[in-house]
């Protein structure tokens, strides 16, 4: 069965980002329970930022999971990516997300690879963008599984990344390189700037699909955009999925509003 997440982010360079709740964790968490999340997805400024054992107590306090964890931090606060130029920054850039991957591993929450995949250009080109990509992931997938979860890659649209965008050629990618434990991050958003067929993506990146970020076109709370959600769903049930549908949203100045009409939009899946 489907559960629910929504996000929580305590990283000041990313307070202008599409996370629902920025509170201290104690006070986010108890929002998150009380609009009927069944876990949370926390963005954090490293691995040593919050200790695991903390988020461990909250989760039990409010009878909630963590779904996954953002690296997001490592570009918007450290300006590192798997694909810069800089064979230093790379590594501190694999580094930073191997830590992650051990933090996630304690709290048995797969890690996200958003922005800091990087993009290709000027002294990198697009081969050997897509080859650092690869060396980093082939470290990224041996660690996670390692640490018992999986990994999660995320295309995003062309406005963030030039390497991949659309599911279908990312699960390619993974498949050419072996990467068994690392699964795709399907994003409506950037979907729907991309897939010409939301329904159909996912159908055809099937059992690849690893996590949903629920959010409608214009990046809000579902209801908000003209997102075909009844269609999202019965691809999701088409492929068996069974993991998590998490809002990493703008809320338009009204978290708790936005949270809410989230889990009503599921809700009425019967998730």
């Amino acid at each position: 069965m489907m559960k629910t997440a929504v996000t929580l982010c305590r990283v000041p360079e990313m307070a202008a980002g599409p996370f629902v709740f920025h509170d201290e964790l104690p006070v986010a968490f108890a929002k998150a329970a009380a609009c009927g999340f069944d876990a949370v997805e926390l963005f954090f400024a490293g691995p040593d930022e919050v200790p695991v054992e903390t988020i461990r107590e909250l989760c039990q306090g409010h009878a909630l999971g963590v779904a996954a964890i953002g690296s997001g931090a490592g570009m918007a606060k450290h300006g590192l990516s798997l694909t810069d130029p800089s064979q230093e920054k790379r590594a501190q850039a694999l580094d930073f997300i191997l830590g992650m991957v051990d933090y996630g591993g304690k709290l048995g929450a797969p890690v996200i690879l958003g922005s800091m995949q990087g993009k290709w250009g000027g002294e990198v080109s697009r081969a050997q963008g897509l080859g650092f990509l690869a060396a980093a992931l082939k470290h990224i997938n041996e660690a996670a599984a390692k640490a018992g979860v999986p990994f999660l890659y995320e295309p995003l649209n062309r406005y963030e990344t030039n390497l991949f965008n659309r599911l279908a050629p990312a699960a390619v990618f993974l498949e050419q390189h072996d990467l068994q434990n690392i699964l795709l991050l399907a994003d409506l958003f950037h979907m729907n700037i991309e897939e010409p067929d939301l329904a159909a993506a996912l159908i055809e990146a099937g059992p690849r699909v690893g996590h949903v970020h629920w959010a409608d076109s214009n990046r809000l709370a579902m209801g908000s955009g003209h997102t075909d959600s009844e269609a999202v769903i019965a691809a999701l049930r088409g492929i068996s999925y069974q993991r998590y549908v998490s809002a990493e949203i703008f809320t338009n100045g009204d978290p708790e509003a936005a949270a809410r009409q989230t889990r009503e939009s599921t809700r009425k899946f019967g998730i």
